[in-house]
Order: C-alpha cells, then structure tokens, then sequence
C-alpha cells in the first residue's frame, strides 16, 4: 500500500492541489473584497459573510480530503472541517451576543484550523508548495491569538478586522497554487 504524501507527489494529485489552491485563493479575495466593501457597510451582509467564511472552509477541506483518500484517511482535514462547521455555528449565536463575541469565535477558529492547515501540510510535505502552507497554519493560529486579544479590548471590531487575516490565507494559497504551477510546468 502506497503511503499518502507518496500518492500526493503524483503529477494528478499535483493538478488536484494546484486547481484546489487557486480555487481557495479566488474565494477569500472575492471575501475579502466583499467584506471591505459591501460588508463593511451593510450589516446584514458583513453577518452572511462573517458565517460564509467557515462554512466555506469546511466545504473546502471536505472537497480535498475526499479527493485525496477521504475523510478517515486525512484525520486533520476532517477535524478542520468539523471545527469549521461548529464555527459557523458559533458566529450564528455570536452574531446575537456582540461582534466581541463574533471576533473571539474567529479567533478559537483561527487557531484550531491552522492547527489542522498545518499538519495537512507536515503530512503533505512532498507534494510541493507545503511550506506555504505551513506558513499559512501557523499565522492563522497567531492571529487567532491576536483575534482573542482583540476580542477582550475595548475596540469597536468589525468585519475590517477579519479581513485582513483571510486576505494572507488567500495570498498563501496563490504562492502555493503558483509554486505547483511552476512545479508541473517543469516536470517531463
């Protein structure tokens, strides 16, 4: 039986990851561009936004582990998604408390899926562009830090203060998606 970071060295499991990764980066910059425009003006749609964000990231990793083995084979994948779908559950009940509350959800979030981003990547390491990725855990789980931080100050948060940290996910998933673009341009 052929291990799983050998089986994601494949050229085919290669295009998966670099279709996967652009995909990803595309979704958070039209995110990030709705929420510092209409968002940021518009509660209703910031709170459709703010729930959209891990649904969608749940969705995303369901998508990958199953395209990659499933979700028993990818533990990492499927806690990610788990914790992305309580998340948007949390921010629903949050949504009604305070954007306190909603900035200290996104910050347990940040900190749990990068966890889970980053050990994917560790898993991932031969595949190509996982550094990038790594890269990515670990910032999420230092924003989430700096999320609840936030969430306990006397600030006014917002969806401004949120989009920012999506928009670096998006960025290391466009160098991860090049990296494996250039990566299979050079292969035979």
């Amino acid at each position: 039986m052929m291990s799983q970071t050998f089986q994601l060295a494949r050229p085919d499991a290669m295009r998966w990851l670099q279709a996967y990764y652009f995909t990803r980066a595309g979704v958070s910059f039209a995110w990030v561009a709705a929420a510092f425009t209409v968002g940021a003006n518009v509660p209703q749609i910031a709170a459709g936004l703010l729930l959209a964000y891990p649904a969608w990231d749940a969705i995303a990793n369901i998508a990958d582990a199953q395209s990659s083995g499933g979700l028993i084979t990818n533990p990492s994948q499927a806690l990610n998604a788990a914790v992305s779908l309580v998340t948007t559950v949390a921010v629903l009940f949050a949504l009604g408390h305070s954007q306190h509350a909603v900035l200290a959800v996104f910050g347990v979030w940040a900190i749990l899926s990068g966890l889970f981003q980053l050990v994917t990547a560790v898993r991932r390491r031969k595949s190509g562009a996982q550094w990038a990725m790594i890269l990515s855990g670990a910032q999420s789980m230092l924003a989430g830090g700096f999320f609840i931080s936030s969430a306990l100050s006397a600030g006014n948060p917002g969806i401004k203060d949120i989009a920012p940290y999506a928009a670096f996910g998006a960025f290391y998933f466009l160098v991860a998606a090049i990296w494996l673009t250039v990566k299979l341009a050079r292969q035979p």
